[in-house]
C-alpha cells in the first residue's frame, strides 16, 4: 500500500493541546521569572524553537524505526544514566545533568521514551504472556534497570515516574495482585505513620478474618490467610525503621508536614504553604496575567519549574486552573483512544506508556503543589521550565503521532 501523506495523517488534536499547553507553559514562565535576571524565559524560548526541528525530525524517521532498534535506544538510554556517576554535574546535591556548554542535559528525561520503547517491544512479541512468573520478571527488570540508576542520583521524582508501567503491563495481563499489592503497602505505610503499628495489626487481622469467613467453605486456606497476616504484620512493624533509617530527613520533613505531625511554615513547610497561599488568593478568575503578587514577590521557590502551577492558580484563577487540567486530560483520554485504534501491539503498548507517564507527571505534580502529596520534584509536562523535560516529553508523544499516522500503512 502507497504510504498516504504524513501530514494528512497525523492526529491534529494531539498536536492542538500540545501546541496549547507548551504556549501557556511559556507565558507562565515568563510570568514567574520576570524578576530574575538570568534569561530563565529567554532559554525555555530557544528550547521551544529547537522543538520544532525536533518534531520534524521525529516525524521524518520511519516509524518501523522505532521498533526494530528499540533495545537499542534503550541501552543506550542505560549507558548515558550510568555515564552520570562519572561524568554527571551535580547540582542541589544531585549529580542528573550532563554539563555541555552553558546548558545542561538530563538524561533521565529521555530514558522515559526509550523504555517504553524497549517495554513495548518486548510486550509485542507473540509468545509474551505475563501470567508466566519469568515474564512478569522479565518484563519488571526492563522497567527497574533505569531506576536503579536514577535512585542514586538520588532522583526520587524521576523514579516515581517509573511507577506508570505498572499500569500499562496490568493491562497487557499483568495479575491484578501486583497493582493491589503497591496500593496496599502505600495504604500500611502512610496509616502506620500516623496510628501506632498494634491498630493497622489488629485492624488488617480484622479484616482477613472476615474476608476468610465470608469466602467460600471450599475456598478458605488458613495457611495463606497466615501468610498474608505475618507479611502484613512484617511490614507494619518495618515502616518505622525505614522511616527513620533509611529515609533522609528532608523526606522525613515532607511526610510530617503532610501528614500534619509538624508545622514548620518557615522551614521544610514553606514551599508547601506558599504554593497553597498563592493558588488561593487567584480566586475563580485569577489577578491577571503578570499581576500575581505571590509570583511576582518571589515568595514560592523554584516556582518556574516544580511549582509552575502555583502562577496559573493565581494569575488565572479557579478556572483558569480548571482550563489547563482539562486540557491534560483531554490530551491523556485522545492518547488512549488512539492507543486502542492500534493495528500493532507495540504501537498500542507504547500509547499506553506515553499515556501512563504523562499521567503520573500530571496527577503528581498537582497533588505535590496543593499540598496533598509530599514535595518530590516532579515537573509539570510543557510547563516546567527545562530544555531536557520539554524535548522529553516532545520525543515521547511525537514518536507514538508518527506510529499513529503511519497505522493506515499497517496490515
Amino acid at each position: 500500500m502507497k504510504n498516504q501523506s504524513i501530514k494528512k495523517n497525523l492526529d491534529w488534536t494531539c498536536i492542538i493541546i500540545y501546541t496549547a499547553l507548551v504556549v501557556m507553559g511559556w507565558l507562565n514562565i515568563y510570568s514567574s521569572s520576570l524578576s530574575s535576571t538570568d534569561g530563565t524565559s529567554d532559554k525555555q524560548l530557544i528550547f521551544i524553537i529547537l522543538t520544532i526541528p525536533l518534531i520534524f525530525i521525529l516525524l521524518a524517521v520511519d516509524s518501523k524505526f522505532y521498533e526494530k532498534y528499540a533495545s537499542i535506544i534503550f541501552i543506550g538510554a542505560l549507558i548515558l544514566l550510568a555515564g552520570l556517576f562519572l561524568f554527571g554535574k551535580t547540582i542541589a546535591g544531585q549529580r542528573c545533568w550532563y554539563a555541555i556548554g552553558g546548558f545542561t542535559l538530563q538524561p533521565s528525561e529521555f530514558a522515559k521514551a526509550a523504555t517504553a520503547l524497549a517495554l513495548a517491544k518486548y510486550l509485542s512479541d507473540s509468545q509474551i504472556n505475563l501470567k508466566d512468573v519469568n515474564r512478569q520478571i522479565q518484563a519488571l527488570a526492563i522497567v527497574l534497570l533505569p531506576v536503579f540508576l536514577i535512585l542514586p542520583q538520588p532522583d526520587p521524582g524521576s523514579a516515581l515516574i517509573y511507577s506508570a508501567f505498572i499500569l500499562v503491563l496490568y493491562r497487557e495481563g499483568l495479575p491484578s495482585w501486583y497493582v493491589w499489592t503497591g496500593f496496599i503497602a502505600i495504604l500500611l505505610f502512610v496509616l502506620t505513620l500516623i496510628f501506632e503499628p498494634v491498630y493497622i495489626i489488629l485492624a488488617s487481622l480484622l479484616v482477613i478474618f472476615a474476608v476468610y469467613f465470608k469466602s467460600r467453605l471450599g475456598d478458605r486456606n488458613p495457611l495463606a490467610s497466615g501468610i498474608i497476616f505475618a507479611l502484613i504484620s512484617g511490614f507494619v512493624l518495618s515502616v518505622d525503621y525505614v522511616f527513620d533509617n533509611v529515609f533522609k530527613q528532608h523526606h522525613r520533613d515532607r511526610f510530617n508536614i503532610l501528614l500534619g505531625k509538624t508545622v514548620d511554615l518557615k522551614g521544610i513547610g514553606y514551599n508547601t504553604n506558599q504554593s497553597e497561599i498563592a493558588i488561593g488568593s487567584g480566586g475563580w478568575i485569577g489577578k491577571g496575567f503578570l499581576e500575581g503578587t505571590q509570583t511576582k514577590g518571589g515568595f514560592v521557590p523554584e516556582q518556574h519549574t516544580d511549582y509552575i502551577f502555583t502562577t496559573v492558580g493565581e494569575e488565572w484563577g479557579f478556572l483558569g486552573s480548571l482550563f489547563v487540567i482539562g486540557l491534560f486530560t483531554g490530551l491523556l483520554l485522545r492518547v488512549i483512544y488512539l492507543a486502542e485504534r492500534q493495528k500493532t501491539k507495540f504501537s498500542r503498548v507504547y500509547g499506553y506508556c506515553v499515556a501512563g507517564i504523562l499521567f503520573i507527571h500530571f496527577f503528581v505534580n498537582i497533588a505535590m503543589v496543593v499540598g496533598v502529596f509530599p514535595t518530590i520534584g516532579v515537573p509539570l509536562p510543557f510547563f516546567s521550565y527545562g530544555g531536557s523535560g520539554l524535548w522529553g516529553f516532545t520525543i515521547l508523544l511525537f514518536i507514538f503521532l508518527k506510529m499513529d499516522a503511519n497505522k493506515v500503512n499497517e496490515w
